[in-house]
């Protein structure tokens, strides 16, 4: 504190009101009393527009507190968060969400933007009860938005509610309920197509004069799994062809205008996966045929991607789904028997199911995959009807056949051979 009338300034001269003080570090401090007790509020930010310095733990404003400080204290309510509104908490929750991933700061915008048009979101969290979470949740139903939107939507207020537990300030949180109970999942699945559709489609790409030059491609997502964002950011470092092994440690993402390399999905999705000869050849083919860009374009540190478009940048997932949808809706125009929807996830979930059906281990069948939770796997063996029950029935009942003849040939006494008759 300085003297009587001296105005105070922190380290970038800007004017401290009454309480506020700032330290040898940098940090700012305020000081309140309560019932004559002295009571600090700390943060590393002045105003909420402050970039937080590197290696600090994210919190809100020392205004900001100030701001909440003052509201609580004039309803005589706990000044740590008791009369915090749904929007407090989310935008709290939010702000420890620090070296997140692009795309998941586009979807913490959307839930900002979407919540904010709804009287829920300014609600007091003290307010709300589990029948209210339930009944928003149906709400955003019945107004016509899908089941993905509504899981997001959900994914960020659960957290939220929870540290406000954490926090002390709540006893319970009303998000903490199975949505499928909840709101009905309208959303459509993206399902495997069968193996004579996806030989018919492949046997018309490879020969189709226009769209026979993404061939290698097509087979390639059929009989690897691999997502596309991954496929996309594959570079030529990434093909062992010595020891046929692909290796998958990155992807390539889109946000916005801006190509960006991530890490993969999970932890499970960096995996390495082995060629098999087809896809061997295929690969081979599209290293044959690359023609190395004019200028090389370097994405985070990564070079030499498959594919480039005329400035040299790698195709993004979006010029791939593209290409399927022309290549499905040509195929449309020339074939009476119609082509469902194709697209590279298509793939992925068609490579899972052919390989569930040819009786691959789960296990291994969720490494390939890049799984992080063996229930994913698993729920494409339950997609699995009573045809592909009644072949593994045959399957097995030949099997057993065939070991029964093994027993009858092994049970025949054995002829005398040559070297019998000269031991003799």
């Amino acid at each position: 504190m300085g003297k009587r009338g001296q105005i105070r300034r922190d380290s970038k001269h800007r004017v401290l009101r009454r309480g506020e003080s700032q330290r040898k570090d940098g940090k700012y401090m305020f000081k309140y009393h309560v019932d004559g007790k002295p009571h600090f509020l700390s943060s590393w930010r002045l105003e909420p527009t402050d970039r937080q310095p590197q290696g600090t733990k994210p919190t809100l404003s020392l205004r900001e507190l100030e701001k909440q400080l003052g509201k609580d204290l004039d309803s005589q309510l706990d000044p740590l968060g008791y009369n915090m509104t749904v929007k407090e908490a989310v935008e709290r929750y939010l702000a420890t969400k620090t070296g997140v991933k692009p795309n998941t700061l586009v979807n913490y915008q959307f839930v900002k933007n979407l919540m904010e048009k709804e009287d829920f979101y300014y609600r007091k969290i003290k307010s709300i009860k589990v029948s209210d979470a339930k009944l928003f949740l149906i709400k955003l139903q019945n107004d016509g938005k899908g089941h993905s939107t509504i899981k997001t939507v959900r994914g960020v207020l659960r957290p939220a509610f929870q540290m406000a537990m954490d926090d002390d300030i709540l006893v319970k949180n009303p998000f903490q309920f199975e949505l499928a109970g909840v709101v009905v999942n309208d959303s459509v699945t993206r399902e495997a197509i069968t193996k004579d559709q996806m030989r018919k489609f492949l046997k018309f790409v490879h020969d189709d004069n226009v769209y026979c030059k993404y061939y290698e491609v097509v087979f390639i997502l059929f009989n690897t799994g691999m997502r596309i964002s991954e496929f996309c950011g594959l570079t030529i470092k990434d093909l062992d062809m010595e020891k046929k092994i692909i290796n998958i440690d990155h992807q390539l993402q889109r946000t916005g205008m801006k190509i960006h390399i991530e890490s993969t999905k999970t932890n499970a999705g960096t995996r390495k996966l082995p060629m098999t000869d087809d896809v061997y050849y295929c690969f081979n083919a599209i290293l044959q045929d690359r023609e190395p860009p004019e200028q090389e374009r370097i994405i985070d540190g990564y070079g030499g991607f498959l594919f480039t478009d005329k400035e040299g940048l790698p195709l993004v997932a979006m010029h791939w789904e593209h290409r399927f949808n022309h290549m499905v809706g040509r195929y449309n125009q020339i074939y009476r028997v119609q082509m469902p929807n194709i697209t590279p996830h298509v793939c992925r979930h068609t490579y899972c199911s052919n390989m569930a059906r040819a009786g691959m281990n789960p296990k291994t069948l969720q490494y390939l995959m890049g799984h992080s939770d063996i229930g994913v796997t698993m729920n494409t063996y339950t997609h699995l009807g009573l045809d592909d029950a009644k072949d593994e029935m045959i399957r097995l009942e030949e099997l057993e056949q065939a070991k029964k003849e093994i027993e009858k040939t092994s049970a025949k006494p054995k002829p005398a051979t040559q070297s019998m008759f000269r031991a003799i």
